[in-house]
């Protein structure tokens, strides 16, 4: 998986998320570190929200979950989002390593 990874790394971008940004691209995501949990309140778009434990093993994957939506998941220490049906497409599923979306030159 080759993406340009934005990383939410203070408090405020991590409350804002996505929100008012345009949507996604293919290739793009936002990773969210600390988090377990998010919402898509006030956004126009669906994304794919993958949650990701401390140790890098996938533990959830949300597929194109919509606006207006709450997302948690026990154990998560990171979510990333993504464009929908990105998930799919790279093949992320539970049980899986992330540790590559971690080491990311972007990240």
């Amino acid at each position: 998986m080759s993406m340009r990874i934005h990383v939410a790394r203070s408090f405020l971008q991590r409350a804002r998320g996505l929100l008012g940004r345009a949507p996604l691209a293919a290739d793009e995501a936002l990773l969210i570190r600390p988090c377990s949990s998010i919402h898509t309140f006030g956004m126009r778009f669906a994304i794919d929200v993958v949650f990701i434990d401390a140790r890098g093993c996938v533990l959830a994957v949300h597929e194109a979950l919509g606006p207006w939506r709450v997302a948690h998941c026990r154990g998560a220490s990171a979510v990333l989002e993504m464009a929908p049906g990105t998930a799919r497409r790279e093949g992320l599923s539970p049980g899986m390593s992330a540790r590559l979306i971690f080491a990311a030159p972007h990240a």
